[in-house]
């Protein structure tokens, strides 16, 4: 689909103006912060929890501006309505400037690229790469070195790549949460390591509902045949069940992952799009 017009700082402009000049230094430099909302039927789903990681994220990097929760939510509401967008991804790009004034919201709509069926079934395949993000709580367009890991994963067959901290530990993936699980106990990389993502949030949740205890620990290769499964979460990922990490398989399903699996997509169904 097609979608005529994208928001910049709180205007409706025609998709074709949606560029950004080769001389904006702070584009260049990824001075910036970023967001992916699903929309589905027309609703932005979980849309205050996304805008306030979008924030949070601009003040991690300080980044200064002049736009607030509520602007934000106005200006997507406006450009959904304005493409009759049903069914689409939302990318939310905060690039800052030299002073607060001089910061640019743009949001785009974007067709969604949705997982091959097939993987939540037989599970996806990962690999390994070295690289810690320096930041990892925000969400930020200095994406190089992930953009190089997901083309190593892309290259080998993957779906995505763990990246592997100093210490030896895997602490994500390049646009996923990571997650170990053991009968009933999911087992979570430190908080204070990784991108609180939107969807964990909400997996930690439903897993509290149903029973499921949560652990953080260091997690690394090593380790992993202690476990019975593993698995990612993102927007366009939901609960996506790891098949294996580099050269170590894991075993089928268990129920326990697919009660999650079952039990996170009731959640979100029923959910109209809010926490």
């Amino acid at each position: 689909m097609e979608f005529d017009y994208f928001s910049r700082n709180g205007r409706l402009l025609p998709t074709a103006e949606a560029v950004v000049p080769l001389s904006n230094i702070e584009y260049q430099y990824g001075f910036g912060v970023y967001e992916t909302v699903r929309v589905s039927d027309g609703v932005p789903y979980f849309l205050p929890d996304h805008i306030e990681r979008l924030l949070g994220s601009a003040q991690e990097i300080r980044l200064e501006h002049t736009f607030t929760a509520e602007s934000v939510s106005r200006s997507i509401k406006e450009l959904i309505e304005k493409n009759e967008a049903k069914t689409c991804n939302l990318k939310i790009l905060l690039i800052g400037g030299r002073t607060a004034n001089d910061a640019q919201l743009d949001i785009l709509c974007l067709n969604p690229l949705f997982p091959d069926k097939k993987l939540y079934r037989d599970g996806c395949t990962c690999v390994t790469v070295e690289y810690e993000r320096a930041l990892p709580h925000a969400k930020t367009l200095n994406m190089l070195r992930s953009y190089l890991a997901h083309r190593t994963a892309r290259e080998a067959g993957a779906y995505d790549a763990l990246l592997i901290d100093r210490a030896g530990r895997i602490v994500e993936g390049t646009r996923t949460n990571f997650f170990c699980m053991k009968e009933r106990t999911l087992y979570s990389p430190s908080e204070r390591d990784i991108l609180l993502g939107v969807t964990r949030k909400i997996v930690l949740r439903v897993a509290a509902e149903h029973g499921f205890e949560v652990v953080e620990r260091d997690i690394r290769m090593r380790d992993l045949a202690q476990y019975d499964a593993a698995f990612l979460t993102s927007t366009s990922t939901k609960i996506m069940p790891i098949r294996s990490i580099d050269a170590h398989a894991f075993g089928p399903q268990p129920a326990a992952l697919k009660e999650l699996m079952t039990a996170f997509d009731a959640f979100v169904a029923a959910s109209g799009g809010t926490l």
